[in-house]
Protein backbone atom coordinates (compact mmCIF):
# COMPACT_ATOMS: atom_id res chain seq x y z
CA UNK A 1 0.00 0.00 0.00
CA UNK A 2 1.15 3.39 -0.80
CA UNK A 3 2.35 6.09 1.81
CA UNK A 4 -0.55 8.32 0.14
CA UNK A 5 -3.05 5.41 0.90
CA UNK A 6 -1.55 4.57 4.33
CA UNK A 7 -2.25 8.47 5.45
CA UNK A 8 -5.27 8.63 3.73
CA UNK A 9 -6.80 5.37 5.90
CA UNK A 10 -5.42 6.89 8.62
CA UNK A 11 -7.42 9.72 8.34
CA UNK A 12 -10.38 8.11 7.23
CA UNK A 13 -10.24 5.77 10.76
CA UNK A 14 -9.52 8.99 12.85
CA UNK A 15 -12.68 10.86 11.64
CA UNK A 16 -14.51 7.92 11.93
CA UNK A 17 -14.45 8.55 15.69
CA UNK A 18 -15.31 12.38 15.69
CA UNK A 19 -18.81 13.89 16.06
CA UNK A 20 -17.47 16.46 13.45
CA UNK A 21 -14.31 18.05 11.91
CA UNK A 22 -12.70 20.44 10.70
CA UNK A 23 -9.57 20.93 7.93
CA UNK A 24 -7.70 22.43 11.18
CA UNK A 25 -8.04 19.69 12.74
CA UNK A 26 -6.24 17.32 10.80
CA UNK A 27 -3.27 19.21 9.98
CA UNK A 28 -1.05 17.77 12.38
CA UNK A 29 -1.74 14.64 10.69
CA UNK A 30 -1.03 15.70 6.93
CA UNK A 31 -0.62 19.21 5.24
CA UNK A 32 -3.85 21.04 3.93
CA UNK A 33 -3.31 20.34 0.27
CA UNK A 34 -3.65 16.43 0.39
CA UNK A 35 -6.65 17.21 2.69
CA UNK A 36 -8.46 18.75 0.68
CA UNK A 37 -7.66 15.97 -1.64
CA UNK A 38 -9.21 13.30 0.63
CA UNK A 39 -12.21 14.88 1.60
CA UNK A 40 -13.16 15.81 -2.38
CA UNK A 41 -12.29 12.07 -2.55
CA UNK A 42 -14.10 10.89 0.22
CA UNK A 43 -17.10 13.09 -0.62
CA UNK A 44 -17.94 11.48 -3.77
CA UNK A 45 -17.64 8.35 -2.64
CA UNK A 46 -20.24 9.01 0.35
CA UNK A 47 -17.74 8.73 3.00
CA UNK A 48 -17.69 11.91 4.34
CA UNK A 49 -20.55 14.22 4.66
CA UNK A 50 -20.64 17.64 4.29
CA UNK A 51 -22.12 19.02 7.61
CA UNK A 52 -21.80 22.80 6.11
CA UNK A 53 -18.75 25.16 4.89
CA UNK A 54 -15.92 23.51 6.46
CA UNK A 55 -17.43 21.41 8.84
CA UNK A 56 -18.19 17.46 7.92
CA UNK A 57 -18.62 13.73 10.11
CA UNK A 58 -17.49 10.75 8.59
CA UNK A 59 -20.85 8.16 7.34
CA UNK A 60 -19.30 5.49 9.23
CA UNK A 61 -19.77 7.58 12.67
CA UNK A 62 -23.08 8.55 11.82
CA UNK A 63 -23.84 4.72 10.53
CA UNK A 64 -22.62 3.96 13.91
CA UNK A 65 -25.04 5.96 15.52
CA UNK A 66 -27.95 4.97 13.91
CA UNK A 67 -27.14 1.67 14.76
CA UNK A 68 -27.52 2.44 18.63
CA UNK A 69 -30.44 4.43 17.70
CA UNK A 70 -28.72 7.84 18.56
CA UNK A 71 -28.67 9.60 14.96
CA UNK A 72 -31.98 11.67 16.55
CA UNK A 73 -29.92 12.59 19.88
CA UNK A 74 -27.01 13.28 17.54
CA UNK A 75 -28.97 15.70 15.09
CA UNK A 76 -30.09 17.81 18.02
CA UNK A 77 -26.59 17.85 18.99
CA UNK A 78 -25.31 19.18 15.59
CA UNK A 79 -27.88 21.83 15.34
CA UNK A 80 -26.56 23.99 18.29
CA UNK A 81 -22.74 23.07 16.62
CA UNK A 82 -23.73 24.67 13.20
CA UNK A 83 -24.49 27.65 14.50
CA UNK A 84 -23.25 29.31 17.83
CA UNK A 85 -24.79 30.19 20.14
CA UNK A 86 -28.29 28.59 19.42
CA UNK A 87 -30.69 26.21 21.02
CA UNK A 88 -33.99 23.97 20.16
CA UNK A 89 -36.86 25.87 19.68
CA UNK A 90 -40.39 27.01 18.12
CA UNK A 91 -41.95 24.30 16.36
CA UNK A 92 -39.61 21.40 17.07
CA UNK A 93 -39.85 22.11 20.64
CA UNK A 94 -43.65 23.00 21.03
CA UNK A 95 -44.49 19.80 18.44
CA UNK A 96 -42.19 17.44 20.86
CA UNK A 97 -44.44 18.98 23.80
CA UNK A 98 -47.83 18.69 21.87
CA UNK A 99 -48.51 21.85 22.33
CA UNK A 100 -48.64 21.89 18.33
CA UNK A 101 -50.04 19.19 16.39
CA UNK A 102 -48.12 20.00 12.98
CA UNK A 103 -44.99 17.61 12.65
CA UNK A 104 -41.90 19.98 12.04
CA UNK A 105 -40.68 19.25 9.10
CA UNK A 106 -37.22 21.29 9.80
CA UNK A 107 -35.07 21.88 12.97
CA UNK A 108 -35.90 25.31 14.73
CA UNK A 109 -33.62 27.21 16.81
CA UNK A 110 -32.95 30.69 18.06
CA UNK A 111 -29.46 32.26 17.81
CA UNK A 112 -27.67 35.30 18.93
CA UNK A 113 -26.45 35.55 15.31
CA UNK A 114 -28.03 36.46 12.02
CA UNK A 115 -30.95 34.89 10.41
CA UNK A 116 -29.54 31.84 8.69
CA UNK A 117 -30.23 27.89 7.75
CA UNK A 118 -28.21 25.38 6.89
CA UNK A 119 -29.40 22.16 4.46
CA UNK A 120 -27.73 18.97 4.56
CA UNK A 121 -28.32 15.04 4.77
CA UNK A 122 -29.44 15.30 8.06
CA UNK A 123 -31.85 17.76 7.50
CA UNK A 124 -32.92 21.78 7.35
CA UNK A 125 -31.67 23.87 9.99
CA UNK A 126 -33.11 27.14 10.52
CA UNK A 127 -31.83 29.89 12.99
CA UNK A 128 -34.10 33.03 14.00
CA UNK A 129 -32.09 35.92 16.16
CA UNK A 130 -32.91 36.97 19.16
CA UNK A 131 -31.94 39.66 21.18
CA UNK A 132 -29.49 39.22 23.64
CA UNK A 133 -31.54 39.52 26.83
CA UNK A 134 -34.44 37.30 25.30
CA UNK A 135 -31.47 34.46 24.86
CA UNK A 136 -32.44 32.67 27.62
CA UNK A 137 -35.20 29.81 29.28
CA UNK A 138 -33.49 26.51 27.53
CA UNK A 139 -31.85 23.69 29.91
CA UNK A 140 -28.94 21.73 28.86
CA UNK A 141 -29.93 18.12 27.97
CA UNK A 142 -27.45 15.40 28.48
CA UNK A 143 -27.71 12.06 26.79
CA UNK A 144 -25.76 9.41 25.14
CA UNK A 145 -22.28 11.29 25.50
CA UNK A 146 -24.49 14.53 23.86
CA UNK A 147 -25.75 17.83 25.38
CA UNK A 148 -28.49 19.61 23.35
CA UNK A 149 -29.23 23.09 24.55
CA UNK A 150 -33.40 23.08 24.01
CA UNK A 151 -36.04 25.57 25.30
CA UNK A 152 -38.52 24.72 27.99
CA UNK A 153 -42.20 24.30 26.84
CA UNK A 154 -42.81 28.28 27.80
CA UNK A 155 -39.86 29.48 25.82
CA UNK A 156 -40.03 27.60 22.92
CA UNK A 157 -43.93 28.81 22.91
CA UNK A 158 -42.91 32.38 23.61
CA UNK A 159 -39.94 32.35 21.00
CA UNK A 160 -43.11 31.08 18.33
CA UNK A 161 -45.44 34.46 19.36
CA UNK A 162 -42.65 36.58 19.29
CA UNK A 163 -41.48 35.68 16.11
CA UNK A 164 -44.96 36.15 14.48
CA UNK A 165 -45.72 39.17 16.96
CA UNK A 166 -46.46 41.58 13.32
CA UNK A 167 -48.51 38.93 11.80
CA UNK A 168 -50.86 38.14 14.94
CA UNK A 169 -53.80 40.38 16.49
CA UNK A 170 -56.91 39.62 17.92
CA UNK A 171 -58.33 36.23 19.11
CA UNK A 172 -58.74 34.95 15.40
CA UNK A 173 -55.20 35.11 14.09
CA UNK A 174 -54.33 33.43 17.53
CA UNK A 175 -56.98 30.59 17.13
CA UNK A 176 -55.49 29.93 13.67
CA UNK A 177 -52.42 28.80 15.47
CA UNK A 178 -54.15 25.60 16.80
CA UNK A 179 -52.14 25.82 20.27
CA UNK A 180 -52.73 23.04 22.37
CA UNK A 181 -53.18 25.47 25.46
CA UNK A 182 -54.96 22.33 27.55
CA UNK A 183 -50.82 21.06 27.63
CA UNK A 184 -49.30 23.81 29.47
CA UNK A 185 -49.60 24.48 33.03
CA UNK A 186 -49.76 27.30 35.59
CA UNK A 187 -46.09 27.44 35.99
CA UNK A 188 -45.79 27.35 32.33
CA UNK A 189 -48.19 30.61 32.03
CA UNK A 190 -46.03 32.04 34.57
CA UNK A 191 -42.80 31.59 33.11
CA UNK A 192 -44.11 32.40 29.94
CA UNK A 193 -45.52 36.01 31.49
CA UNK A 194 -41.77 36.32 32.56
CA UNK A 195 -40.55 36.33 29.08
CA UNK A 196 -43.60 38.71 28.29
CA UNK A 197 -42.68 41.16 30.95
CA UNK A 198 -38.96 40.88 30.00
CA UNK A 199 -39.70 41.74 26.02
CA UNK A 200 -41.62 44.57 27.41
CA UNK A 201 -43.68 45.58 24.56
CA UNK A 202 -47.40 46.12 24.23
CA UNK A 203 -48.02 44.22 21.39
CA UNK A 204 -46.44 40.88 22.91
CA UNK A 205 -48.24 41.66 26.45
CA UNK A 206 -51.82 41.56 23.98
CA UNK A 207 -51.05 38.79 22.06
CA UNK A 208 -50.62 36.69 25.81
CA UNK A 209 -53.50 38.44 26.77
CA UNK A 210 -55.66 37.40 23.88
CA UNK A 211 -54.03 33.68 24.03
CA UNK A 212 -54.81 33.38 27.95
CA UNK A 213 -58.50 34.16 27.19
CA UNK A 214 -58.40 32.19 24.32
CA UNK A 215 -57.63 29.32 25.92
CA UNK A 216 -60.56 29.43 28.39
Amino acid sequence: MRNDDLNAKKIIDLISSLPYFKMTDLLPFTNRSYLKIIVSRYSKKGEIIRLKKGLYVSKKYLDSLEKKGDLYIYNEFISNELCKPSYLSLEYVLSEYNIITELPKNFTLVSLVKKTKFSNSLGCFFYHKIKKDLFLGFNPIKKDGFIVLKATKAKALFDFIYFRKNILGGKNSISELRINTENLSKEDWKEFERYVGLEGSRKIREIFNDLKEWKH
